[in-house]
């Protein structure tokens, strides 16, 4: 059996600060010419360097990586958006694609229209759309506002709309793009086995995702991609397994120095912040108290009153939770320039994953210094029960399941 995709030394490359081509005029292209000929060159960058992969019918492949390892850009040389620089592309079949909100849709158009619209774009006889358009409309629970212009929808409005139409009509390959942040939680479910059904119905589908459970509940097979290659290609278990452990040796004992906002680093300045279990500096452990030590300095005077918040939130930028000093009364006082304060989180409620944090710190004349995102920790499975059980990291939700007691 012949692979559905091919992916032959594929490389992409880009130009540091260049907007987007246009056609040329022959005037336009001799004066390009000469721009060349006295050095006015740009920077080029890789987004892709020597990717090769197959994948066969019906497989339901992951891609995971890092922001700008170039996981985005496979897609999009895969659904034809963008060439690729060097090497060879070879789809056998037809291709959906949901790599944006909104993509092939028409914000003056009506939902109905733009369901007709986006089925036409993707290949689609009106009588195909007129046999899933019941099974379309159902799916994405849009119903009532069918007939009001797209405009009017909201982001996540759109995605299901866009979800359905790419999942109903009936394509052999399916790209999919981290859109699905956008939904619920409700919404994400049913488009998780919206895929499964498609996968196990004959019919390919890749998925690229920041949500490693949802990778290892769909996908059997899994690319990681890193530094722009293909760094391993496994099973995803094995795949993410080392993806999180390469995580955690990255992250240097979890030891990250924030990138302070200039136009209050003058007043105040976060200069550290430390995760740790105490007991295993290197690994954060799901079932374990986490200790997070905040190191700042600041020019407020000496007594004035601060309040310090550290927030999580997933990859797809869901927020999940804050610490704040100032929930328990207690107050902090500043007394010299440089201070340390530790936060401690009873028992990590998060599963196994990677997660995102970010800091604030405020008082009565509001924020002093707000950083939207730190870093990223690497969450390990640890025995949250005390059982020798690990927390469930395939079933649905973001926080361990607590468990019931007599």
């Amino acid at each position: 059996m012949r692979p559905i995709i091919e992916v032959k030394n594929v490389w992409k490359s880009y130009k540091i600060g260049s907007r987007q081509e246009r056609y040329l005029s022959l005037r336009d292209s001799i004066a390009g010419i000469g721009k060349n000929l006295f050095g006015q060159k740009q920077k080029k960058i890789w987004a892709l360097e020597n990717v090769s992969f197959d994948v066969m019918p019906g497989e339901c492949v992951g891609i995971i990586g890092r922001n700008g390892a170039g996981k985005s850009t496979m897609l999009k040389i895969l659904s034809r958006i963008t060439p690729p620089t060097k090497g060879r592309i070879t789809m056998r079949g037809r291709v959906a694609s949901l790599l944006e909100v909104g993509t092939g849709f028409h914000p003056e158009l009506t939902g109905r229209e733009n369901v007709y619209l986006n089925g036409s774009i993707l290949g689609m006889k009106r009588s195909e759309i007129n046999d899933q358009f019941d099974q379309i409309v159902d799916f994405s629970g849009v119903e009532q506002f069918l007939d009001t212009p797209l405009k009017h929808f909201s982001s996540g409005m759109q995605l299901r709309l866009a979800f359905a139409v790419a999942a109903h009509l009936n394509p052999e390959i399916l790209l999919i793009d981290e859109v699905l942040a956008v939904g619920d939680t409700e919404f994400q479910k049913k488009c998780i086995g919206k895929m499964d059904e498609v996968s196990k119905s004959g019919r390919t589908v890749i998925f690229v995702s920041h949500d490693l459970r949802a990778v290892k509940q769909l996908c059997k097979r899994t690319l990681l991609i890193q530094d722009h290659k293909v760094e391993m290609d496994d099973s995803s278990n094995e795949v993410i397994n080392f993806y999180l452990d390469q995580g955690t040796m990255m992250n240097h004992s979890n030891i990250f120095k924030p990138k302070n906002d200039k136009r209050n680093s003058t007043i105040f300045k976060f200069s550290e912040i430390i995760f740790s279990n105490r007991d295993e500096a290197d690994m954060i452990c799901s079932g374990k108290n986490l200790y997070i030590q905040i190191k700042y300095e600041t020019s407020l005077k000496i007594g004035c009153s601060l309040v310090l918040s550290v927030f999580f939130k997933t990859i797809n930028d869901t927020f999940l939770f804050a610490c704040r000093s100032d929930v328990i009364d207690y107050q902090i006082l500043i007394g010299k320039r440089k201070e340390e304060y530790t936060c401690v989180i009873p028992r990590l409620p998060l599963k196994e994953g990677l997660y995102s944090f970010g800091v604030i710190a405020f008082n009565n004349s509001g924020s002093l210094n707000e950083i939207g995102t730190v870093g990223q920790i690497v969450v390990n499975g640890g025995d949250f029960y005390g059982t020798m059980k690990e927390p469930a990291t395939g079933k649905p939700g973001l926080l361990v399941d607590y468990y019931f007691t007599n």
